[in-house]
């Protein structure tokens, strides 16, 4: 019986100094992915804008989450992807080129889930006597990272600039 005693106690001190040790690391911090995040919604936006500027509707709306906001200058808030549908519809119907604009900044949360895109935005259209008009406006977008990933818009937000 002494025998087996003392060939466990070096396995017992064993299994208490590595328990010891691993309760005393720190956890792992998880890495710092907002400089990627960034440039990956840099890059949405780009894409979005080229597809709004091309009145490519389905590209246009595919960045939105089902749930989102389209809250459009004089327009009542346009709640979720049909009714956004809808809103692009009408300014794609415009005459003139439409849309475009450029993120002059985009901020990601330190939790890795939500951002916020800010930027300027011009429309190019006609007025009612089928002149060239540009209207400059300014924007902000929220972004939410999906379960799967991915990035979509839950609230788009623009005015003009007066």
């Amino acid at each position: 019986m002494k025998k087996l005693h003392s060939s466990l106690f070096p396995l017992l001190v064993f299994a208490l100094v590595t328990g010891c040790r691993q309760s005393q690391q720190t956890p792992q911090q998880p890495v710092d992915a907002r400089a990627a995040d960034e440039a990956t919604i840099r890059g949405l936006s780009q894409e979005w804008s080229k597809a709004a500027g091309a009145k490519e509707l389905d590209k246009a709306v595919s960045v939105y989450a089902d749930d989102a906001r389209r809250l459009a200058t004089g327009a009542p808030v346009a709640v979720g992807i049909d009714a956004i549908r809808k809103e692009w519809q009408e300014y794609f119907a415009m005459p003139g080129p439409g849309f475009s604009w450029a993120a002059t900044n985009v901020e990601v949360a330190r939790s890795g889930d939500m951002a916020y895109e800010t930027g300027t935005c011009e429309f190019k259209t006609l007025d009612k006597n089928k002149r060239p008009l540009t209207i400059n406006e300014k924007y902000v977008v929220v972004w939410k990272k999906q379960a799967d990933g991915r990035w979509k818009v839950l609230a788009d937000m623009d005015n003009p600039d007066q």
